[in-house]
């Protein structure tokens, strides 16, 4: 199944993405990571025939609209933003699938939103990053000064893509392909060459974070069945054995874990799309 570029007008913003064939096949919408895009998903879609994938660039990334001056990026902005693609598709029930923060969102829509979601497939995260009730001050005061210090800060240019496609390849652990794919839909010409077009703000400190006991109680009001995937060795920022015990909060939640990358929906597509064709065949 391949993927094609759409826009769509989403409560007074654009919002792009890539979207295979309408079909009367299960309708999934997909959500990338942080920084990423919608050709997150393209390695995954072509071992996924017969779906109506939906697969958008998240606003302040890929080709969507920045969110306007002054508002701010944020969990309960990006739950109603998932829940307006799904009005503006004419969805009704549908189901999500996450990668990385893309994950953690679509895990908290699913609580938030029960009567929409009727399955979630989160791979590389699920409910979001924790933060620490006694680094709350610590991390506002960080956030603020960022954010008032953003005017002065000016994008980078480069001259090719090659670069920006080695500084993605080394951050992420990411073959060569891969990190092309993200990176030719994450930049845009500017004079002397190119530059990031995802939004400076995404770059903030998180001014706020869930407690683990918040995210345990969103974890637990998710009423859909629910996939989780993950790759091996985990992610230092999400360690063994916090991530395995979220999943037993689930109330109908399955466990699928793969040595590889946090990419691992990207490096190895045919092995992610077996195990989500199952789960949604199941």
């Amino acid at each position: 199944m391949t993927l094609e570029p759409f826009v769509l007008p989403v409560a007074g913003t654009r919002v792009a993405g890539l979207r295979s064939t309408p079909t009367a096949g299960t309708r999934v919408l997909a959500l990338h990571g942080w920084l990423d895009n919608a050709a997150s998903f393209v390695p995954l879609a072509a071992a996924l025939p017969g779906l109506d994938l939906v697969a958008i660039d998240l606003p302040g990334h890929g080709h969507s609209s920045h969110m306007p001056p002054g508002t701010q990026y944020n969990t309960p902005g990006a739950i109603c933003h998932v829940l307006d693609v799904a009005d503006a598709l004419g969805w009704e029930r549908f189901t999500l699938l996450g990668h990385s923060m893309g994950a953690g969102i679509a895990s908290l829509t699913a609580a938030a939103a029960p009567e929409r979601v009727e399955r979630l497939i989160a791979i590389e995260a699920l409910g979001g990053l924790r933060g620490p009730e006694d680094e709350t001050a610590q991390r506002l005061r960080e956030h603020v000064r960022a954010v008032r210090a953003l005017p002065s800060k000016r994008l980078r240019v480069f001259s090719d893509l090659a670069a920006p496609v080695r500084a993605r390849m080394m951050a992420n652990q990411l073959s060569e392909p891969c990190a092309r794919l993200l990176v030719e839909r994450g930049v845009m010409p500017v004079e002397g060459g190119y530059s990031w077009c995802s939004d400076q703000r995404l770059m903030l400190p998180t001014a706020m974070r869930l407690s683990e006991a918040q995210i345990d109680d969103l974890l637990a009001a998710i009423e859909c069945p629910t996939q989780v995937i993950y790759a091996t060795p985990a992610q230092s920022y999400y360690p063994e054995p916090l991530r395995s015990e979220r999943i037993k909060l689930l109330r109908d939640g399955r466990l699928d874990v793969f040595p590889g990358t946090h990419h691992l929906h990207m490096e190895h597509p045919a092995l992610v799309a077996d195990v989500i064709t199952r789960f949604l065949a199941g």
